[in-house]
C-alpha cells in the first residue's frame, strides 16, 4: 500500500474550525465562493511543503490570513492557527497535528506524531526567547523518550530521519512513521494551468511541467515520443472533451528554436493558443492526470522507490472554464487513474453535483 493521505483536519484555520475532511483516491470540494474550498486546499499544499523540508516563512508568506476568523490574542499578543493530516500505508494510519503562532513571530510552536495510540514525537515551544522547541520522540529502549531541541521554523517530522539513529525497536518505529508521513506529503503536485500563457511557443528545457503549465509545448516536445501508449490515452482523453474528434497533441519547432503545441483534429489543423479558456484548461489538466512525477515539477522522495509513491494533484477550480461535459469526463479520467494507484487528485469545484453522480468521487460539501 503506498502512503496517501487519507483525512485533513483543520482545527482551527482561516474560516475552518474543527472542522474533518476524509479523502478518497479523488476527492472535490464543492461550494460557492468563500465557503472554505481554496483554504482547505491551501492547507493541504502547506502540510506538503513542511514534510518536503520547506521553511515556515516560505510556506507561510501571510500567516495571519491562516488565523481564524475573530481569534483574540493572548495576554502575550499571540495568535495562531492549527492543521494537521493523517497518511494511511504499510504502517496503518499515523497522524501528524501542527500548532503554528503567526503573530507576534511566526513558529511552529507544538507538533505532535502519533500511530496505534502511541505518541511518537512531541514538540512545545518551552523558551519564547529561544528559536527552538523542546521535542521528545519515542524510543523504547531503557530510557523511554529522548529529548532535544529542535528549530522552530521547520517541520519536526521531516527532520527525524537526521536525528533518530534507528537502534531500537521503538526508534524504528519512529523512522517508519515519519517516512510513512513525509513520502505521503511530499509528492503533491499544485495546479492551476494558466490559459493566457499555454499556448505560447516556449524553448525546449527539462521538460518537467510548470504549475502554471505554461510549457505545456516544451513536454509534449519530450513526452510524446518518450511514452506512445500514454500519449495514445492523453488524445482520446482530449476527443471525449473535444467539440470534434481530435487525432493529435504535438509540439512543432519553429525557425527560432522554440516550440509550439498544435491540435489536430479531424476537422483540421488548430495552434493552441487559438483554443479557449475551458478548452486549454481541460488539455493541461488531463495531461498532468495522464503524467508522473518524472514529467511534473515535483520533488518526490528520492530514497523511495517510485512504485512506493503516490503523487496526489491539487486543483483549485477543477472546474473553472470547463463545460458540463468536459467537466464529467475530466473527473472520470481522475477515477480510472487512481484506480491504478499512481495518482490520487484532490480539487475544488463550485457545483458538485456532477461530482456526486461519478462513481469513485468522493465530495466533500461546504457552506457558505
Amino acid at each position: 500500500m503506498r502512503p496517501c493521505v487519507t483525512e485533513l483536519r483543520l482545527s482551527a484555520f482561516a474560516g475552518h474550525r474543527r472542522a474533518r475532511f476524509s479523502l478518497g483516491a479523488v476527492t472535490v470540494f464543492a461550494g460557492p465562493s468563500g465557503s472554505g474550498k481554496s483554504s482547505a486546499l491551501r492547507a493541504y499544499e502547506a502540510l506538503a511543503r513542511l514534510g518536503g523540508g520547506a521553511l515556515l516563512g516560505e510556506v507561510f508568506p501571510d500567516p495571519v490570513a491562516c488565523v481564524p476568523q475573530g481569534a483574540r490574542p493572548d495576554a502575550q499578543r499571540r495568535r495562531g492557527f492549527r492543521i494537521g493530516c493523517t497518511a494511511d500505508g504499510p504502517g496503518g494510519p499515523v497522524r501528524l497535528d501542527v500548532a503554528v503562532q503567526a503573530e507576534p513571530e511566526l513558529r511552529i510552536v507544538g507538533e505532535r506524531l502519533s500511530a496505534g495510540g502511541v505518541v511518537l514525537l512531541e514538540t512545545a515551544l518551552r523558551d519564547p526567547g529561544r528559536r527552538t522547541v523542546q521535542a521528545a520522540w519515542h524510543t523504547g529502549g531503557p530510557a523511554p523518550v529522548t529529548r532535544a531541541p529542535l528549530p522552530d521554523d521547520r517541520l519536526g517530522t521531516a527532520l527525524l530521519p537526521l536525528r533518530v539513529a534507528g537502534k531500537t525497536d521503538g526508534q524504528r518505529q519512529v523512522l517508519a512513521a515519519a517516512e510513512q508521513m513525509v513520502v505521503a506529503l511530499r509528492s503533491v503536485f499544485p495546479c492551476d494551468p494558466q490559459p493566457d500563457w499555454m499556448g505560447a511557443p516556449v524553448p525546449t528545457g527539462t521538460g518537467r511541467l510548470l504549475t502554471g503549465c505554461d510549457n505545456l509545448a516544451d513536454v509534449l516536445w519530450r513526452t510524446r515520443e518518450e511514452c506512445g501508449r500514454r500519449h495514445a490515452q492523453l488524445v482520446a482523453a482530449l476527443s471525449a472533451g473535444s467539440r470534434a474528434p481530435v487525432v493529435d497533441l504535438r509540439a512543432e519547432p519553429l525557425a527560432d528554436g522554440t516550440v509550439r503545441a498544435v491540435l489536430d483534429r479531424a476537422d483540421g489543423r488548430t495552434e493552441l493558443a487559438r483554443l479557449g479558456y475551458g478548452e486549454l484548461r481541460y488539455v493541461a489538466l488531463a495531461l498532468v492526470l495522464l503524467t508522473g512525477p518524472g514529467v511534473l515539477d515535483v520533488d518526490p522522495a528520492g530514497e523511495v522507490p517510485a512504485a512506493m509513491q503516490t503523487l496526489t494533484l491539487l486543483a483549485d477550480g477543477l472546474d473553472r472554464g470547463l463545460d458540463e461535459r468536459q467537466a464529467g469526463e475530466l473527473l472520470r479520467l481522475a477515477v480510472r487513474m487512481a484506480g491504478r494507484g499512481h495518482i490520487r487528485c484532490v480539487g475544488a469545484v463550485g457545483d458538485g453535483s456532477g461530482a456526486a453522480r461519478t462513481d469513485g468521487v468522493t465530495v466533500v460539501h461546504l457552506g457558505p
